[in-house]
């Protein structure tokens, strides 16, 4: 299952340098607007500890991690939809995205010039935004008069969409979200077909700056709006220093946590080092996506697989090969807890830990599956 999550933001606000850092990729992060000119992709594995236990349990030859995709996309501007900066050829890349992340900056820093002359988190929100409604307003407004011949000899389907339309059109003119409202699920397939901007769940990355002012431990007013605002939007956000994160790139494990805690001990960057940024964003995208993992595991091979949540076990199994959905028999399923505290799968099969599932089952997050077909 690919699973893409777009980075966006005003230019300068740390969108390439949390790229660096997620990606452990060079692309270049300079201080300048539109210094990223096309995406760069990178392959982020989800952290997991359950993967390594299992991997540890069955003294695996090899361990593959549930993945997600980055995207790192060139600075937005006010304009954008009507071809400001690089706009077009931007919210074609965002279009091409399963879920936005939008990076934004909460710090000060005379040294890295703010697009707008000044830092205020909620209006950079808000232009990012408005750029992505009024580029969703040509979309549904171009659909409505296409179908317009279909809709007046009657056609049903049609007559539906006009009316999907019409309820994206009000939603837009009022400088709205389309994620904010409720779809049926036959509504969603047929807007799922438009790729509007708005439909896609949003996340926000609020990036400060060891050393820098940062509104959080200022106690800003701007950073209280702009938490008021996100608490309002039902929004999920992650507070995280994209600079730092970028520094501990390059290690990983106790190393990693080594580097962490000697930047602890440096005031200027106590606040931003304490928590690990990078796993947190990828965790909370990961879950943004509605998306559940489970996990097979031998000797030759302990694996997580990326499902979406409600999945049926043949479904599930899809994600290994499209086959086992036709040829799915059964599933022999343990909870990955369950089976290492038992010590093996005899002792789980004993104490009526493994489970013999059939085609009606739900997979659940954290299930330990071996398919039969």
């Amino acid at each position: 299952m690919s699973l893409s999550i777009g980075i966006v933001g005003l230019p300068n606000v740390g969108k390439s340098t949390l790229f660096n850092a997620l990606t452990k990729k060079s692309v270049p992060a300079e201080n300048y607007p539109f210094c990223t000119i096309d995406p760069s992709v990178g392959v982020v594995p989800v952290p997991d500890e359950r993967l390594y236990a299992l991997a540890d349990f069955s003294k695996t030859q090899k361990t593959i991690p549930a993945i997600v995709e980055f995207v790192d996309i060139a600075g937005l501007v006010k304009g954008a939809s009507a071809g400001e900066g690089l706009g077009n050829k931007f919210l074609q890349n965002i279009r091409e995205v399963d879920a936005i992340l939008e990076v934004v900056r909460i710090f000060e820093d005379s040294n890295v010039i703010h697009v707008h002359g000044g830092v205020d988190p909620v209006s950079d929100i808000e232009v990012i935004n408005l750029e992505l409604v009024l580029a969703d307003q040509e979309t549904v407004s171009k659909r409505i008069s296409n179908i317009q011949k279909d809709v007046k000899r009657g056609d049903k389907d049609a007559l539906f969409e006009a009316e999907l339309l019409e309820k994206a059109r009000v939603q837009l003119d009022l400088g709205k979200l389309l994620n904010q409202l409720e779809w049926s699920e036959k509504e969603a397939l047929v807007i799922k077909g438009l790729h509007l901007l708005t439909m896609k769940p949003i996340m926000y990355g609020l990036n400060k700056k060891a050393g820098g002012k940062n509104l959080d431990e200022m106690n800003d007013e701007r950073f209280s709006k702009l938490i008021a605002f996100l608490t309002e939007q039902k929004a999920q956000y992650v507070v995280i220093d994209a600079g730092i994160e970028h520094e501990l790139k390059d290690f990983e494990g106790a190393e990693r946590e080594e580097m962490r805690a000697a930047l602890m001990t440096d005031s200027s960057f106590e606040a931003s080092a304490k928590k690990d940024g990078i796993d947190e964003l990828i965790k909370v995208g990961y879950s943004l996506l509605d998306l559940i993992t489970y996990f097979t595991t031998g000797e030759k091979e302990t694996r997580a697989w990326t499902i979406k949540k409600g999945w049926t076990a043949p479904l599930a199994g899809t994600a290994i090969h499209t086959d086992f959905k036709d040829k799915f028999i059964r599933a022999e399923v343990v909870f990955w807890k369950d089976l290492l505290d038992s010590g093996s799968y005899g002792a789980a099969r004993e104490k009526g830990l493994v489970r013999t599932e059939g085609k009606e089952y739900v997979v659940k997050d954290g299930d330990v599956v071996e398919f039969r077909i």
